[in-house]
C-alpha cells in the first residue's frame, strides 16, 4: 500500500503563501484534536497550580499537542513541503465500523464472536488482504484474547453468546 503525496503542483484550495501544505494541514488538524482534548477535559478536576487530579494528564497533554501542532503548521508556512495526499475512506471507514461492532456485540455474543467479526471486518479497510491469512490471524488472536482477559487478567468478559452458556 504505497499512496505518496502528490508531486505535481496542481489547483489546490489553500493559499499560496503556504509552502508546505501536507506539514500546514496536519498541524491544523492536531491543533483541532488539542482542542478537543481540552474541551472535553475542562470539567475534571486538577491542575490548577499544584492540585493534580483527573484533569491534570488530559489538559497537559492537550497543551503539548497543541504547542507541536502549532509547530508543525509554522513550519508548513516557512518551508517547501509535499501536497496533500489523496484521501481514502474506506480504512478508517471499516475500523470504525469494527469498533462499533465489537462494542455493540461483546455482550450478546461474547469475546470469540466479536473479536473475530471485528477483525474481520477490519481487515475489510484493505484492498490487499488476503482472506485465508486474515481468517488465520483472527482466530489466533481471538484465542489469545479468550485467554488472556478472561484468565491471565481476570475481567469478566462472556467468552460465548449467552443462548449457548444456558
Amino acid at each position: 500500500m504505497t499512496h505518496r503525496p502528490n508531486d505535481e503542483p496542481g489547483r489546490s484550495v489553500l493559499p499560496r503563501w503556504v509552502r508546505g501544505p501536507q506539514d500546514f494541514v496536519g498541524g491544523i488538524a492536531l491543533m483541532a484534536i488539542a482542542a478537543l482534548a481540552l474541551w472535553a477535559s475542562s470539567d475534571l478536576p486538577g491542575m490548577h497550580g499544584f492540585s493534580f487530579g483527573a484533569g491534570t494528564a488530559p489538559r497537559m497533554f492537550g497543551i503539548l499537542l497543541l504547542g507541536l501542532g502549532f509547530a508543525i503548521m509554522v513550519v508548513g508556512l516557512v518551508t517547501g513541503g509535499p501536497h496533500l495526499a489523496a484521501y481514502h475512506w474506506r480504512g478508517p471507514l471499516f475500523i470504525s465500523l469494527a469498533i462499533l461492532t465489537f462494542a455493540i456485540s461483546i455482550r450478546p455474543l461474547g469475546l470469540v464472536i466479536s473479536g473475530l467479526a471485528s477483525f474481520l471486518i477490519s481487515a475489510l479497510g484493505s484492498s490487499e488482504t488476503r482472506w485465508m491469512e486474515a481468517i488465520i490471524v483472527g482466530i489466533c488472536l481471538t484465542i489469545g484474547c479468550a485467554v488472556l482477559f478472561p484468565y491471565v487478567l481476570g475481567l469478566p468478559m462472556p467468552l460465548f453468546p449467552r443462548f449457548l452458556i444456558r
